[in-house]
């Protein structure tokens, strides 16, 4: 399996509000750098988003270590998403559960995909590189939704 790293970040101008997805991908020499946005959304909607735009750039199973600053999605991938799943994607006080149709697409990536996936939360904002890159990608993304 082709190694790759990948870092993600999310961002929102209010919340609700403008927001953008960025992601940075290596693999040896080979870097990419995508971003997103939308105007009118939450961040912890461009968090889910910029997970799944790496997840979807990659073209054949990889070992992925994926570096995020999102608690959200962290803790919902690894310990909240079997338990949603197993109660129709209801959360443990039944009601529905937030972003539905872009955990149901995350978990479509990871079943389908192939992918092995290491799961690493960076602290946001604290000078790791790959992260601030993610950010300044994200917030390219909330400019794209702005029209700018």
């Amino acid at each position: 399996m082709n190694p790759v790293e990948i870092y993600t970040d999310g961002a929102c101008k209010g919340n609700p509000g403008p927001g953008g997805w960025g992601v940075l991908m290596q693999s040896g020499a080979t870097r990419k750098e995508l971003y997103g946005g939308e105007a009118s959304t939450t961040n912890n909607r461009m968090e889910l988003m910029a997970v799944i735009q790496a997840l979807e750039a990659l073209k054949r199973p990889c070992a992925v270590t994926l570096y995020l600053d999102s608690q959200y999605v962290l803790k919902g991938i690894t310990e909240w998403m079997p338990g949603w799943k197993a109660k129709g994607w209801r959360t443990a006080s039944k009601q529905p559960v937030k972003n539905v149709e872009l955990w149901k697409r995350l978990d479509d990536l990871l079943q389908q995909g192939g992918h092995v996936v290491d799961w690493r939360w960076v602290r946001g904002h604290n000078g790791d590189p790959g992260n601030e890159r993610a950010d300044a990608l994200a917030n390219l993304g909330v400019g794209q939704a702005l029209g700018r």
